[in-house]
């Protein structure tokens, strides 16, 4: 319908050994837009040392989340250089802006993804290059912990809608207004009073990992 062709370039970014080959596949191609999407996150909230096979898990997440970002980075921004223009789009998540226990090593790789964009975003701006983090909260999906679609948890759908608009205008922005108020919230939350916040969140994330464990036929320890 739109007369685009498509090119499919499978990856497994859990691994060291897959970017020479998307730098050969992606060669001949003028690359105007990156959006840096791929992550892992665990599947449900836990406490550091108590995630199942948690070496792997977090060598995994590291590699996807954390590499992964800096290597397209890497492969594209030769070409963006010397066109001098282009758009990075890196996906972090509203996690890396508020509290977030039991998700400590995932919100910590959105960490990286937002200091590493807004610092790279003023390295290249003089060369025509945007680069923008978009930091969202709970999407509604089968692996989400918003289940169903809400003011606050919107469908994949609804989300990129409001996303896209955003796009392009650089800097840092979770691209749903609900989620900017969240992040907000939380920010003041955290200024009166940080553990209070922590306190608060752990709870809640305790609750939901009850509810997890239990859905999952996993005895709950606490």
């Amino acid at each position: 319908m739109h007369q685009v062709n498509t090119k499919v370039i499978a990856a497994d970014f859990t691994t060291t050994d897959i970017y020479d080959n998307i730098r050969k596949e992606l060669s001949d191609l003028d690359i105007g837009v990156l959006v840096n999407n791929v992550g892992l996150c665990n599947p449900y909230p836990e406490k550091f040392l108590s995630i199942p096979d948690h070496n792997k898990v977090y060598r995994d997440m590291v590699q996807c989340n954390v590499v992964g970002v800096l290597a397209m980075c890497q492969v594209v921004l030769p070409g963006m250089c010397e066109r001098r223009r282009g758009l990075i789009v890196n996906v972090g998540s509203m996690s890396s802006e508020m509290p977030f226990p039991m998700f400590t090593v995932y919100a910590a790789t959105k960490a990286f993804v937002s200091k590493f964009s807004m610092d790279l975003a003023s390295e290249y701006k003089k060369q025509g290059i945007k680069v923008q983090c978009l930091t969202p909260g709970f999407v509604a999906t089968k692996i989400s912990m918003a289940r169903e679609p809400s003011l606050l948890s919107p469908s994949p759908e609804k989300y990129v809608q409001c996303a896209l608009k955003s796009v392009g205008f650089g800097g840092k922005t979770t691209g749903y207004f609900p989620h900017t108020l969240m992040v907000t919230g939380a920010h003041a939350m955290e200024f009166i009073s940080s553990t209070f916040c922590y306190w608060l969140v752990t709870q809640f994330m305790d609750k939901f990992r009850t509810r997890e464990l239990r859905e999952r036929g996993i005895a709950v320890k606490t």
